[in-house]
């Protein structure tokens, strides 16, 4: 009933303060975190799983087996993928067929997660692309995180082994910066944007091992991706998504003591700015989008204006890293903070929002005061 409840706040605080910081009952010092971004298995089944009713019932097929064979307290503890002395080790220490599941000694049964199956939810990237990875932080620690990837050709049909990796971490990052506080399903370890390997396509399992650097407990994951020209995009999942994770450290707001904008825009000086558009993620019926506002004149501005012409249907429930000043329809313009208006020659400022609708994608403006 505990773990029922719990699961119940996590999904109730989603629907009603979305892109909130959701605070869990606290969880046993065991567990301290797992990849969001791309999602672990454990990480994006859990978010397959979750019921308004507070049972946790996965639609995706594999997980739903794996909660079949392991009950559910592996997802409600889907950060605690763990071995408390591995102390860095790897190959000759945790098993080949048990990479999923940190060689099966973790305080809970994740051994179902090994399976060989190519329709666990996964993660669309793109070869050589980058994309901003998050690992979440359900506990601090110091440490280093070591990603490796599948090898070209690895044998799909077997649990995952050691020989299917490349034998060197495609990245590695020690004590990344944290956003947003420890303990809940949105604060992560922010890597960045992180340089995928070129050369591959199809499916692929990122993995992932962080060493804690004040113990000899490691934690271990397996994040299934495709590479198909996506953008961070999560297939295999039922109708929820992914909390949104709080802004990177750039989009933090000013102290409370910032004397507030005033209520009417700004003059506007025309031909001197540009706008762009990017999709950080997507998921079923929701995305997540930055607009940079560059500075394309010769001289200082000292604030922005930027246009979102949405597509139709489609609405923003979230925003950061700016105030919206009026909608219009599909259109929503939004004004700089008091804290990133001012712009040198060339100088850009970047927000951020989470909208809700599927297909096509915003088109956006700007000018500068």
């Amino acid at each position: 009933m505990r773990t029922m409840r719990r699961v119940a706040a996590v999904f109730a605080a989603a629907v009603i303060a979305v892109g909130g910081g959701l605070l869990l009952n606290p969880s046993p010092a065991s567990a301290h975190g797992a990849l969001m971004v791309p999602g672990s298995r454990t990480y994006l089944c859990y978010i397959d799983g979750l019921q308004g009713s507070g049972a946790l019932a996965p639609s995706n097929p594999a997980c739903a087996d794996a909660v079949r064979q392991s009950g559910t307290p592996p997802l409600d503890n889907w950060f605690a993928v763990r071995d408390s002395n591995a102390a860095g080790r790897t190959v000759g220490y945790v098993p080949d067929g048990t990479l999923c599941s940190a060689g099966n000694r973790s305080p809970y049964d994740f051994s179902a997660y090994n399976a060989a199956r190519t329709d666990w939810p996964a993660t669309r990237l793109t070869s050589g692309g980058t994309i901003r990875m998050r690992y979440n932080n359900w506990a601090h620690h110091p440490g280093r995180f070591d990603l490796y990837i599948t090898r070209n050709g690895w044998d799909q049909s077997r649990p995952l082994t050691w020989a299917d990796l490349e034998p060197e971490p495609f990245f590695s990052i020690t004590d990344p910066p944290q956003v947003g506080g420890p303990g809940s399903d949105t604060g992560y370890y922010d890597f960045g944007n992180v340089r995928l390997p070129s050369g591959k396509s199809g499916r692929h399992i990122i993995f992932s091992h962080w060493i804690r650097s004040d113990s000899p407990e490691n934690f271990y994951g397996c994040s299934d991706v495709i590479f198909d020209g996506g953008n961070g995009e999560v297939v295999g999942i039922g109708g929820n998504q992914p909390p949104p994770p709080p802004p990177p450290p750039s989009s933090s707001p000013p102290p409370t003591n910032q004397p507030p904008p005033s209520s009417s825009p700004p003059p506007t000086v025309p031909g001197s700015c540009s706008a762009t558009y990017e999709e950080a993620s997507s998921w079923n019926n929701g995305y997540q989008g930055n607009v940079t506002v560059r500075n394309s004149g010769s001289s200082s501005s000292s604030g922005w204006t930027a246009t979102i012409n949405l597509p139709s249907g489609h609405s923003i429930t979230q925003l950061w890293g700016g105030q919206v000043v009026s909608t219009s329809g599909s259109t929503v313009t939004v004004r700089n903070e008091s804290w990133n208006g001012a712009l040198p020659s060339n100088g850009s400022a970047t927000f951020g929002f989470l909208a809700s609708g599927n297909g096509g994608s915003p088109t956006v403006s700007c000018s500068l005061s």
